[in-house]
């Protein structure tokens, strides 16, 4: 059974000590300058939080033309957490395309589809729905999706795939995938919780096919 943490947040939504990642997640997700921290004990959490976070987190040299506050390492509270990253890659666009699941504190890929014609945002909002099936299937408690596309992760609030690519018989086979992905979201409204992986603050998201 995971340890007990106990989690500082100086600088989000809300500040304070929080007993779990999924509430300071919460608190920090999308907010510039955001700083937090995990601490084995509540004491150490309680004298943290009543000190300055530059005691606890250090921070890299800040370059030229870049925002104060900004951290490229990943936090250890999200490296180290229950979650799935997923991205999909495409060589040309549209063109072959393919997109994979991996499991962030390990780096095993869960899964791999492809390649297949198609472009690269229907590949992300299909990685998108293929983990939240894969995770709802085995029953992985607990377990999050991130993911680096912030129109997909529109398209998966919004239950479609909002795709211009034209349908016809080279493409028929991947409309029928995003109709069953659409299908599920349809009658899961209850499922994996889904983040935006900051890739300017984090680094590439672990899922990428490396090939910018």
């Amino acid at each position: 059974m995971a340890k007990q943490k106990f989690y500082v947040v100086w600088n989000g939504l809300q500040t304070g000590v929080f007993t779990s990642w999924r509430e300071c997640e919460r608190q920090v997700k999308g907010v510039d300058g955001a700083r937090f921290k995990s601490f084995a004990t509540r004491e150490e959490a309680e004298r943290a939080y009543a000190s300055s976070p530059d005691d606890y987190i250090s921070r890299r040299k800040k370059q030229e033309g870049e925002p104060s506050g900004v951290q490229r390492a990943v936090p250890e509270e999200i490296k180290n957490a229950n979650v799935m990253a997923v991205d999909a890659a495409c060589s040309g666009n549209p063109g072959q395309m393919e997109y994979r699941g991996v499991y962030l504190p390990t780096g095993q890929e869960l899964f791999h589809f492809g390649p297949v014609y198609g472009t690269n945002n229907i590949g992300e909002f299909l990685a998108i729905v293929h983990a939240m099936a894969l995770i709802e299937k085995n029953g992985w408690q607990d377990m999050t999706v991130y993911s680096d596309s912030r129109n997909a992760i529109k398209w998966i609030n919004e239950g479609k795939c909002k795709t211009r690519l034209v349908r016809d018989a080279r493409t028929e086979s991947l409309y029928q995938l995003i109709a069953r992905a659409e299908q599920w979201l349809s009658v899961h409204p209850s499922r994996a919780p889904l983040f935006k992986w900051e890739t300017e603050e984090w680094g590439e998201i672990p899922a990428d096919f490396g090939r910018k």
